[in-house]
């Protein structure tokens, strides 16, 4: 498909635009990518009620029908990762390579999530009585996704909730919304109308999607401020909620670790993305006895990493998305700089175009400063000394979030026994960031609510029903004794 350069929501199977629209920047040059239709109330209630429409046929399509629909979706996706890569690099800032791997990797989940399939449970099963619990679709879903993996994380979204039934209204950020767009446009030719319906908008109309009677469910990832949000609107109608949330998720280094290998694998876990992954690694604790030259490893392997422009082909990282949050990360480093922690690179960033941020690692802040306490969500990292096994636990586990963590060793059992004991939804030991379709995501405490992915997420997508049949009338023991 050659992608021209309009950009349309689409709304019961049909290209639909606006006069009024959101202009999309180029983070890495400042300059503008496009312009996307900026959805109006009335918009968003043709979106729902096309979806709502196309509910009834939808929900009954035979299962592998619909695994089948959602291997075409793939291909459509697969046979466009050119174009879309580079409108995903050019909107979001990523590499090249990396916006290739998002388009494919969504190719990939979907595809993976049709393998699976809606247990049904017999509760009881005789000659008089059967009782069968099965998982309905809900409805109407409408999906939330956020800036810094448009298409990765709607296919999280997207995969299990059309498998299960349901029909769909898809909001990308305002921040990136152009290529969820062109996703729209692909699906119109492999999806029934109104099944998928994807839109636009500015900062309204989240919330008027949250509030909005017409959804029996939300499923947003995004920040645990704007989660709550989310929450609150939702509460009126009772809607089913997926929150994927915020996270400040801890790496804990013990002393007999290889430096040279463990040092590379914790600085992509960390600033992978420039650091914009919500199960980005935000605060490493490493033993004292290595401390020295495991910082010093992560300073060199950082110093070779290029950072820059997305479509050179040499760069590796990117800029930050967007400018409220390179304000929100450069004045994290100010209050560093201000509170007088050693900087051992990095650091504010030069005049320039772009919202580039220099790496940055921060040498053994305290533990109460801002840097160890909040969530930084760019390329910046604090570093931070241990002794005692205990006391990383412990801060480790100190914070409102519980998404992520990582315990690395060079005995699996030793870290096991540590990351037992973490408050995290997930805990990877000697890995990072691996997710994959078969496998629950979930985050605790401020983190999150509900899951995705895996059976459990699919099952989110659906409502237990229980079908009870009586195999003999003259039985029923609702008839009252005369």
């Amino acid at each position: 498909m050659k992608f021209n350069s309009d950009f349309t929501m689409t709304i019961n199977g049909k290209s639909v635009t606006t006069t009024s629209k959101i202009t999309v920047i180029n983070p890495a040059n400042e300059e503008i990518v496009g312009y996307a239709p900026d959805c109006s109330r009335e918009l968003l209630d043709s979106a729902v009620g096309a979806a709502h429409s196309a509910f009834p046929s939808w929900s009954v399509v035979p299962f592998t029908a619909r695994q089948n629909l959602l291997h075409q979706m793939a291909s459509a996706l697969e046979a466009n990762v050119g174009p879309l890569s580079r409108l995903l690099t050019a909107e979001q800032g990523k590499t090249l390579s990396d916006a290739a791997m998002e388009i494919g990797g969504a190719a990939y989940w979907l595809r993976e999530t049709a393998k699976m399939t809606l247990p049904e449970t017999v509760n009881n099963d005789s000659s008089a009585h059967r009782s069968v619990t099965r998982h309905v679709p809900l409805g109407v879903v409408g999906a939330i996704a956020p800036w810094n993996y448009p298409i990765g994380l709607a296919a999280f979204k997207l995969a299990s909730a059309l498998l299960a039934g349901n029909t769909v209204v898809l909001k990308p950020s305002p921040f990136t919304p152009l290529t969820t767009l062109k996703l729209g446009e692909l699906m119109q030719t492999v999806l029934p109308e109104g099944v998928l319906n994807v839109i636009s908008g500015s900062d309204e109309l989240g919330p008027w999607m949250t509030s909005h009677p017409g959804f029996a469910k939300i499923s947003f990832t995004g920040s645990t401020a704007t989660g709550r949000k989310v929450m609150a609107g939702a509460a009126a109608t009772l809607k089913h909620l997926t929150l994927e949330l915020g996270g400040n998720d801890a790496a804990i280094v013990l002393p007999d670790v290889d430096i040279q290998t463990v040092a590379k694998c914790i600085f992509w876990a960390s600033f992978g993305n420039s650091g914009q992954i919500c199960l980005a690694s935000k605060r490493i604790y490493i033993h004292k006895d290595i401390y020295g030259p495991m910082k010093q490893e992560i300073v060199n392997y950082a110093k070779t990493i290029k950072m820059g422009n997305g479509t050179d082909p040499d760069v590796q990282l990117g800029p930050i998305q967007n400018r409220p949050q390179y304000e929100r990360v450069l004045d994290l480093i100010r209050d560093a700089q201000d509170n007088g922690y050693k900087f051992l690179m990095g650091g504010m960033p030069t005049a320039q175009k772009g919202y580039f941020i220099p790496l940055t690692i921060i040498d053994n802040p305290p533990e109460h400063s801002r840097i160890v306490q909040e969530e930084q969500f760019g390329p910046v990292l604090p570093l931070i000394e241990f002794d005692n096994i205990e006391d990383a636990i412990a801060r480790a586990n100190a914070t409102d979030y519980g998404l992520g963590a990582t315990v690395w060793s060079a005995d699996a059992a030793a870290a096991l026994a540590v990351g037992q004991r973490l408050q995290a939804g997930t805990v990877w030991i000697n890995e990072a960031l691996g997710l994959s379709p078969f496998i629950t995501f979930a985050g605790h405490k401020q983190s999150g609510l509900g899951t995705e992915s895996g059976r459990e997420g699919l099952l989110a997508y659906t409502v237990p029903q229980t079908i009870a049949v009586r195999q003999n009338a003259g039985t029923w023991q609702g008839v009252p004794k005369s």
